[in-house]
């Protein structure tokens, strides 16, 4: 991947992109599948488990997200006809010679992709345990397939995905209502697809990597309740519409089925398998810094909360190592993932991973380099992947200003800060760089 544009006057801003470079090619679905999947006569492994084709007369492919369009490039690549029918919706679909391709949006549901979803739907409807269905989970897939439940409205599911991305709620809370509001999130896909078998080929963009949440679990036991879906609204004061409220409140008055949970017996023939998550660009990211002659520390892969406040974290961070020498030498590159979560005040223009790194910029160390990437390439409504910034790049003042008003893209723009990738065809979660060179 040659596409990464961001401006690098120094060793240490080239290290920070190589990094992040090698860490989005390493989680591509092509590369993820083409190293997991292999086929071998009528045996098909995915990672650690094998399946004999014989036992089924149809294969069928279904699911989407951000890297469904290279996951299904991928099983096609390893399956050829051997795929009897298939469709995996994606914000920005290419063409496929067994699996269809179909547009869905991104992070706010849309009517295209209602459509599409009914496609996938007619799939997976009338299925017998003679099929095999492939189920491609990737990241973004809560919007990018949606199948609004009875008496809820489009345009209600757009409303209440807006409140729920402006309020702050980190992914758990945001799923557990979007799971009540769909017949596929939350097990829909595998109580729809039974009693076939399904196989679950996941990119994780969630901490932890928890397969209920990942997408909003179409293929896994739900483990939350129409209760837990009720009180994120009420705990984050959601403008909800009403239809959306009257729902949640059947649902937990029992009036309205649950969503499939664990020990129900759908999920019997049904197997789940993380082919890739943060970690994994994260380690790729190791290698390369240790390659430019870093020594080189994962922080964790599981950082989340507010991005300006875990970035006075990644500061601190930086400050101990220079300082002491803890948690690492210089120089040293320091690497985390996870996924930050912004809290909107403000009507600018801005991401995460961009308020991640204007609050960082300024109270950086010298000789100190912070990037902060989306894996999709897009962070938060922009169309940049994130930023890569130094101590130089924005001041304290500016930096304050454009954080009050939630509005880091112009700032950062101006620093020449910003770096862009286009959409990656992958998603991860968020990816961080802390190059930390040692002072003389």
């Amino acid at each position: 991947m040659d596409d990464f544009d961001a401006h690098t006057p120094t060793p240490a801003h080239e290290t920070a992109i190589d990094c992040l470079r090698a860490g989005v090619e390493a989680v591509l679905p092509e590369r993820v599948v083409r190293e997991s999947l292999s086929l071998d006569g009528d045996v098909l492994t995915v990672a650690d488990a094998t399946y004999d084709l014989s036992a089924y007369d149809r294969i069928v492919v279904v699911g989407g997200g951000k890297a469904g369009d290279g996951v299904a490039d991928a099983l096609e690549a390893v399956l050829g006809d051997r795929i009897d029918a298939g469709a995996v919706v994606t914000p920005n679909p290419g063409t496929g010679t067994r699996i269809e391709r179909l547009p869905g949006d991104h992070p706010v549901p849309s009517a295209r992709g209602v459509e599409s979803t009914r496609r996938l739907v007619e799939l997976v409807s009338d299925l017998d345990e003679r099929t095999l269905v492939l189920a491609a989970i990737t990241g973004g897939a809560s919007a990018i397939l949606p199948a609004p439940a009875d008496g809820i409205s489009l345009q209600d599911l757009r409303q209440t995905t807006d409140e729920l991305l402006e309020s702050g709620a980190e992914i758990h809370d945001l799923n557990a209502v979007r799971k009540h509001l769909s017949t596929l999130k939350g097990g829909g896909l595998a109580r729809l697809a039974s009693p076939a078998t399904v196989v679950g080929l996941v990119l994780s963009d969630v901490v932890g990597n928890d397969l209920d949440v990942i997408a909003s679990g179409p293929t896994a036991p739900d483990e939350t309740y129409y209760d837990d879906a009720l009180d994120v609204v009420d705990r984050f004061g959601l403008d909800v519409p009403k239809s959306v409220r009257t729902r949640l409140a059947r649902g937990s008055a029992g009036d309205v089925p649950e969503t499939p949970k664990p020990g129900d017996p759908i999920f019997e023939r049904v197997d789940n398998h993380v082919l890739a998550d943060t970690f994994t660009a994260l380690d790729a990211a190791r290698d390369v810094a240790t390659e430019r002659g870093y020594d080189s520390l994962v922080l964790s892969s599981r950082v989340r909360g507010e991005a300006r406040e875990a970035a006075k974290t990644h500061v601190a961070v930086a400050e101990e190592a220079l300082a002491t020498g803890n948690p690492i030498e210089p120089p040293a590159v320091i690497l985390s993932g996870g996924e930050c979560t912004v809290t909107v005040r403000g009507d600018g223009s801005g991401g995460p991973n961009l308020e991640f790194c204007l609050a960082a910029g300024p109270e950086l160390p010298d000789g100190v380099v912070l990037a902060s990437i989306d894996s999709d390439g897009l962070d938060g409504g922009t169309d940049v992947a994130g930023a890569l910034v130094d101590s130089s790049s924005v001041t304290q003042r500016d930096a304050h200003t454009a954080l009050a008003a939630n509005d880091a893209l112009p700032v950062l723009t101006d620093a020449d800060a910003l770096v862009e990738t286009g959409p990656t065809g992958t998603n991860v979660n968020d990816i961080r760089v802390l190059v930390v060179d040692a002072v003389e």
